[in-house]
């Protein structure tokens, strides 16, 4: 067995204070009145919903690139403690992986710098048709620029190995556990100063959230940031529980005091 983090990152701020939890995506007036006040103009959405959450993992960002007055827009209805994931844009995705990372990852990146420090991560997704080649992944981080916060998720297993986290860990960048419907809940790897997590079905119970709750404060109280973010649905259910995560979290922290417990442990490779 190994453990399924990197070295102590010692932090004096208060655990809870390094949760960052919200969902895929803000821009959704179907999540009134669920989430949503009846009749909030859409302007409005994301000032309201960094009222509530912490983060947001902006979809848009997928399909195209923000320009800087839309992340100027974005980075001041939100308040200063406020952190924005961006999905890093798919076709340079693939190109930074597959074909010329040197190019590819300075056009893919360049647009994220207006952000600053609002930024918590940079969301680098590989699709499932694509499998596992050390080389590749070692071409796209040495050109990654080291300025940038890297979370990388890989939808095909193959990349779920000792040398991909090393890779990673190698410059600091994160990997995303996802938690995916009918499928087992993921193992949890904290490469670096950071921890990230998608909750992915379409429901969660308030034991699932307990669980999750359990399974992350080691992380927070031995120092890492850890960022959890919540599907986005058709009514804001998912904002819901995205906005009880925190307090599920704080009771969890309150249970176990300051004590140091052993972080979880994940099978070797």
């Amino acid at each position: 067995m190994i453990p399924a983090a990197g070295p102590a990152v010692g932090a004096a701020a208060p655990a809870i204070d390094r949760l960052y939890v919200g969902t895929s995506g803000f821009a959704y007036p179907g999540w009134a009145p669920s989430f949503y006040p009846p009749g909030l103009r859409p302007p409005d959405l994301l000032r309201f919903y960094a009222g509530r959450l912490s983060a947001c993992e902006i979809n848009a960002t997928f399909y195209r690139q923000p320009t800087e007055r839309t992340v100027a827009g974005w980075v001041a209805a939100t308040p200063a403690s406020f952190r924005f994931v961006v999905k890093a844009q798919r076709g340079g995705s693939l190109q930074a992986l597959l074909r010329d990372p040197a190019v590819a990852a300075e056009w893919l990146t360049s647009p994220y710098r207006t952000f600053g420090n609002r930024l918590g991560s940079v969301l680098f997704r590989i699709p499932g048709h694509v499998h596992r080649d050390d080389g590749r992944l070692a071409a796209l981080i040495t050109s990654w620029p080291r300025d940038l916060p890297l979370t990388v998720e890989a939808e095909d297993a193959s990349w779920a190995v000792d040398e991909t986290f090393a890779a990673l860990a190698s410059i600091g960048a994160a990997w995303c556990s996802t938690d995916r419907e009918g499928e087992e809940p993921p193992a949890i790897r904290a490469l670096g100063e950071s921890l990230y997590v998608r909750l992915r079905r379409t429901a969660y119970s308030p034991e699932d959230l307990a669980g999750w709750a359990a399974r992350l404060v080691p992380f927070l109280e031995d120092g890492r940031a850890v960022y959890v973010f919540f599907r986005h649905d058709a009514t804001g259910l998912s904002a819901v529980h995205a906005a009880a995560f925190p307090g599920i979290v704080s009771a969890r922290i309150a249970i176990e005091g300051r004590a140091a417990r052993p972080l979880e442990a994940v099978p070797d490779g």
